[in-house]
């Protein structure tokens, strides 16, 4: 299978300031589940400092559902395995009233990811995709556009990464590190104060940039989701 399609960042070195060395780095890795594209996200995070390390899309091939299930699990599994995350985020399941097959779809490349991760011995946490999409611009209801310029400020990057799965995955990589990592160096003591949130832009490096298609935006836009099924 060729390597999923990518947008690298050089890695935070393990050694930081005195300042915020209260908690060592981590790598999460986030997933935006579909059986025709899954975007995922990676990040190094500590506290109030995250970095993007690589961003991309697998595509699914296969003219069964079987076949692009194993596409979908295999793409997964190479990329746990050439970035080595210490966990995995990922969105719930948005069952949309007007279309009950595409959540079904979804579950299926939702499972192969869960599984790959529990295959590579990851936690993988959860969360909703209102709650992604409030916790980064406020809205629970926010669109592709919203979450792709929100993704950009909270990683200082160039541009709005496209394409949307890549912004999604991205998002909910984020959500791990604001409400798990950062709210745990709240716990350990920050004066009762946020973590300054600093940011590393990426660099251009080997891998391509990511694929430009289109992408399922959870909950906020049904229509891509019919597609992406």
């Amino acid at each position: 299978m060729p390597p999923p399609s990518s947008t690298p960042a050089p890695r935070p070195s393990s050694r930081g300031s005195a300042g915020d060395a209260a908690l060592p780095w981590q790598r999460v890795v986030g997933f935006d589940p579909g059986l025709n594209i899954t975007g995922y996200g990676v990040i190094d995070c500590r506290e109030g400092i995250v970095r993007l390390v690589e961003a991309g899309t697998i595509r699914s091939r296969g003219e069964t559902l079987e076949t692009r299930l194993a596409t979908i699990h295999e793409g997964v599994r190479d990329v746990l395995q050439a970035l080595t995350p210490a966990v995995m985020a990922i969105e719930q399941v948005f069952v949309h009233a007007k279309f009950p097959r595409t959540a079904i779809l979804m579950g299926h490349a939702r499972g192969v990811i869960c599984l790959a991760a529990a295959q590579a011995g990851l936690t993988v946490n959860n969360y909703p995709p209102t709650r992604v999409k409030s916790l980064l611009t406020g809205s629970g209801q926010a669109g592709k556009e919203q979450m792709q310029a929100a993704v950009q400020r909270e990683l200082a990057l160039a541009a709005r990464p496209e394409p949307a799965d890549v912004a999604d995955a991205l998002a909910v990589a984020l959500a791990d590190w604001h409400l798990r990592i950062r709210q745990r160096g709240l716990a350990l003591g920050q004066g009762g104060k946020p973590a300054p949130r600093r940011s590393a832009a990426p660099r251009k490096g080997q891998r391509g940039a990511p694929l430009s298609d289109g992408g399922w935006d959870g909950e906020g836009d049904a229509g891509s989701q019919e597609d992406d099924a």
